[in-house]
């Protein structure tokens, strides 16, 4: 199994939902399962039906959330020092050559993504245009509404 790249906040996020599944959710689940069993006839009981369907959620979010944070490769991009080029964990001051907006984003995994907080996929096409690129290098991103250009104003590793 290949390695994933995480930062240090993305994995930290990951075990505290990890934790909150095992130690709330999990149980309240079997307290609902036992609530519904006593009813008696569970051949036609829609909240022992509910409460299953939610057991199985948890149990295939916290067998998620294992495998992923066993195959994490946990990176602090603070520690990270590749002398000015983007990297994982990097992140990026962006100029729109056509329209001169700007914009900032820092390269994080899968799971962590937000476009809002202005987190981006590693595997995302803007993140793959930028890695291993430098500080006034120009990315050519595939957009759907076209080919976009983006100057790279500045690097940080926070």
């Amino acid at each position: 199994m290949s390695t994933i790249p995480i930062t240090k906040r993305g994995a930290e996020k990951l075990k505290d939902e990890l934790h909150r599944l095992k130690t709330v959710d999990r149980p309240s689940v079997i307290q609902a399962i036992a609530e519904a069993r006593a009813q008696g006839d569970l051949s036609e009981n829609a909240e022992y039906d509910a409460a299953k369907d939610r057991q199985g959620f948890v149990e295939g979010r916290i067998q998620e959330i294992e495998g992923k944070l066993s195959a994490a490769q946990i990176i602090d991009p603070a520690s990270v020092d590749a002398g000015g080029r983007v990297v994982f964990g990097a992140t990026v001051e962006l100029e729109d050559e056509s329209s001169g907006d700007a914009v900032t984003y820092q390269i994080v995994g899968e799971d962590e993504a937000d476009l809002k907080l202005g987190l981006i996929n590693i595997s995302s096409p803007i993140a793959r245009a930028l890695i291993g690129k430098e500080e006034g290098d120009v990315a050519e991103v595939q957009a759907p509404g076209g080919v976009r250009r983006y100057e790279i104003v500045g690097v940080s590793y926070v």
